[in-house]
């Protein structure tokens, strides 16, 4: 039945709008109710075996004999595999084949996985993995990255990039600071662990349930290590209880061995690891450690810059060349740097092969800028934040990043200048000045620092995305795309484009699980990249059913293509409104398309991984962050007492889920830098290893006053609907909350010695670094 009007009113599509609006997360719900099905919900097939694995207790060994046969004869064990039992190619590695799923005569690390038992229960699994018997000869193990670059050990060549004369800069500047710094790294500690559930197929062909970032890539490694076609692995994945990226390639271990295991045994095979093996076998956030040299004028203008990073790599390359390339390409952060050298070294170290981590070593590039800076405020006695805004990105002669790529859509002055204003810092940092002349055991410290984050993956390629489309009879629409959800909005934000380009409302669209049988050749969902091209996608795929729908209608109508307008479920044409169901159904009996595919691809990309110079980044992201900390000098106990973001993303899709996403990242940030230690024992033994043993934030880490705000903007490219991506650049925001920790420091000695304090800065290493700072050493 058609409705009529007199006309269409303009404001009624505005109000119809389904992007710039928030919806609550499309699976809230469930979250809530206990009724989201992850991996390990999905209801056995019949015949179910489970896989636990058989670890290393070396750090580096040969391995000299193994005595299997109490595993085989343990109670429930239906099979054990051993790496003579992998059919194709013996590796998990995404870039180099330098990472073996089972061990192969050496051992590289406390945890490695060496076997794999499969038996009729979990426990009995475990159980069963810890009656091996296994004789070694220890090797020589390098368990810090320090002490690998000493040694010149290293998974890949070293990274170079040079720009200027900052070696005759530093010589000749008026002040010279030089100094050493390290950051540890971060267990992405997602709720949901490792696992994967995989079933066997017709004609040896295998499915895989996978709670991975990169289904595509779990697909190309298991017909690898299955040695068969790609086309006979399905990989599919409804949703990750986070993931961070640790479930980006290190998911592929766990996908592998269990697809092996059911292709072997014919039986569908789950590999769930509890928390304490997950914790032991997986990769962290790269820690590093650093020699920096800086020269700068009177005004803490930087007229030289040097840093030379050694990254933990782990013992296998895993992802460290693009997280030590984007490193590279943030030490500048939000400053110009006319005359730099920065040098970063993979260190090869006999520990879990770090991986992708929310940041993907962005963080690591620029946190010691930040901490460069703080040190060139106290050397001058000149407000830190004052040195930032000297030496902040300009116009046309100051806009070149050190990799070649010019700064385009710089909003970092005004965004700062905006949150200073806002948070009142000035008179905070007076007041801050005042509480601890009047104190001598507590110590206030204030910080500002900002952001500036490339938007892109390094390598060009990964810099696309498909999607598809489907609209039934009935009007409603069915959604699938490359990106995966980890619990950070994506599947809402492309439902919220769909309807708004289809003229929907958002509960008249659906998206699916991520399938590599339905959208092919998929990027990972990491680098902050999923809105933008699986929105773009699917916004193109939906934008061609709607053409189509358009052309039908106006044809039928007897009207233009530019007179028909979809909004709010109904389509307009002039004075005609008709339900968007019913000009679907007379679509289809006109054998009309009603499903199409999508694609996009980022415009503008190139990058020369040797010179290191090139356009990496569509576009950057901005934002900007103030700390308050008080600290107990006597015990090194301290509490965040106020934090305020003002965060840019550009034209939000959904500004609720975009706050979160910000506020979410500053307290994970604030974690690395300040509370999660990651610790192994002289044997290369991971001792935090467990909830017991590892600390990430709790509600009380939370400040009381926590404000979070999204600054007035929109891309100056064309991204969708000129957002911009949320995942991953707030994730620096909380270096005000390290650098406020080191301001309060300082204070114990009436701001005449730089504080010698690295990351995390624990209670114990704050107390270390208060008593530094008192005794003047």
């Amino acid at each position: 039945m058609s409705l009529h009007t007199d006309s269409l009113e303009h404001d009624l599509l505005h109000d119809a709008r389904q992007v710039g609006v928030s919806p609550y997360h499309e699976s809230a719900v469930l979250h809530l109710n206990g009724k989201a099905i992850y991996t390990d919900d999905i209801p056995e097939s019949q015949g179910t075996l489970h896989i636990a694995l058989g670890l290393s207790t070396q750090a580096h060994a040969n391995i000299l004999s193994m005595d299997l046969q109490p595993v085989k004869a343990a109670q429930g064990v239906v099979a054990v595999l051993t790496v003579a039992d992998v059919p194709g190619e013996n590796n998990c590695g995404p870039v180099l084949h330098d990472d073996p799923l089972l061990a192969d005569g050496v051992v590289h690390y406390v945890g490695q996985p060496i076997f794999a038992v499969i038996a009729t229960s979990h426990d009995l699994a475990r159980r069963a993995a810890r009656l091996a018997k296994i004789e070694y000869e220890a090797l020589p193990a390098i368990l810090t990255a320090k002490e690998a670059k000493a040694a010149g050990a290293s998974v890949l060549p070293p990274f170079n990039l040079v720009r200027g004369n900052p070696h005759e800069k530093l010589a000749s500047a008026p002040h010279r600071l030089q100094g050493t710094f390290e950051c540890g790294g971060q267990e992405q500690f997602y709720l949901e662990g490792q696992i994967s559930y995989a079933l066997p197929q017709d004609d040896g062909a295998v499915r895989i349930y996978c709670s991975t970032q990169h289904p595509t890539e779990m697909q190309m490694l298991a017909a690898r290590a299955l040695k068969v076609s790609t086309h006979k692995i399905e990989v599919t994945c409804r949703r990750m209880g986070g993931g961070f990226g640790g479930k980006e390639s290190q998911s592929a271990l766990y996908a592998c061995v269990a697809a092996i295991a059911a292709q072997k045994l014919h039986r569908p095979i789950k590999l769930r690891l509890d928390r304490e093996d997950d914790m032991t076998i997986t990769g962290k956030r790269h820690g590093v450690y650093y020699e920096w040299d800086i020269g700068f004028d009177n005004d803490g203008n930087i007229l030289g810059a040097y840093v030379d990073m050694a990254l933990n790599a782990g013992y296998s390359a895993d992802l460290s060349g693009p997280v030590a390339t984007r490193a590279v390409c943030h030490f500048d952060n939000a400053y110009y740097l006319e005359h730099v050298a920065i040098h970063a070294l993979c260190a090869r170290t006999n520990t879990q092969s770090n991986t992708a981590f929310r940041g993907f070593g962005g963080p690591q590039g620029a946190l010691v800028m930040e901490v460069i800076l703080d040190n060139i405020g106290r050397h001058l006695g000149i407000d830190p934040l004052l040195v930032r805004q000297r030496n902040f990105y300009g116009h046309e002669d100051r806009n070149l990043t050190p990799y070649g790529q010019v700064v385009k859509d710089n909003v970092i002055d005004t965004l700062v200048a905006q949150l200073s204003a806002d948070c009142r810092y000035h008179k905070r940092r007076q007041a801050v000045l005042e509480f601890n002349k009047r104190n001598t055991i507590l110590k206030k410290g204030l910080a500002l620092t900002p952001v500036k984050f490339g938007i892109s993956f390094n390598f060009p390629a990964f810099n696309q995305a498909g999607a598809l489309v489907h609209v039934y009879r009935d009007g409603s629409v069915l959604v699938n795309h490359g990106g995966t959800e980890m619990g950070q909005g994506l599947n809402t934000k492309v439902a919220q484009v769909v309807a708004h380009e289809l003229g929907l409302t958002l509960d008249q669209v659906r998206c699916t699980a991520t399938d590599t049988s339905k959208v092919a050749n998929t990027s990972a969902t990491a680098a902050s990249t999923g809105s933008d091209l699986n929105g773009m996608a699917a916004q193109d795929a939906a934008a061609q059913v709607r053409a189509r729908l358009t052309e039908f209608w106006a044809t039928l109508q007897q009207l233009q293509p530019e007179d028909i307008h979809f909004a709010k479920g109904m389509v307009y044409a002039g004075s005609l409104v008709t339900p968007f169901a019913e000009v679907v159904e007379q679509a289809y009996l006109q054998r009309v398309q009603l499903w199409s595919d999508g694609f996009y691809a980022t415009p503008g990309l190139h990058w020369d991984g040797v010179k290191m110079t090139g356009n990496p980044f569509y576009y950057f992201s901005y934002g900007a962050a103030v700390a308050e900390v008080v600290l107990d000098t006597l015990t090194g106990e301290w509490s965040l007492l106020a934090a305020d973001a003002l965060h840019d993303v550009g034209r939000s899709l959904n500004p609720a889920l975009d706050i979160g996403q910000v506020e979410g990242a500053f307290i994970q940030g604030m974690g690395w830098l300040t509370l999660e230690e990651l610790w192994w024992d002289k044997e290369g033994r991971l001792r935090t290893h467990a909830p017991s043993t590892y600390k990430i934030p709790a509600i009380r880490d939370c400040p009381e006053h926590f404000s979070v705000k999204l600054f007035d903007n929109q891309n100056v490219q064309p991204s969708i609907h000129r957002s911009k991506a949320v995942g991953e650049p707030p994730l620096l925001l909380p270096f005000c909350v390290f650098n406020a920790l080191r301001d309060a420091v300082a204070s114990t000695s009436n701001y005449t010695r730089q504080p010698t304090l690295n990351a995390p800065a624990t209670p114990e290493a704050i107390l270390a670094a208060v008593e530094r700072a008192q005794q003047g050493s």
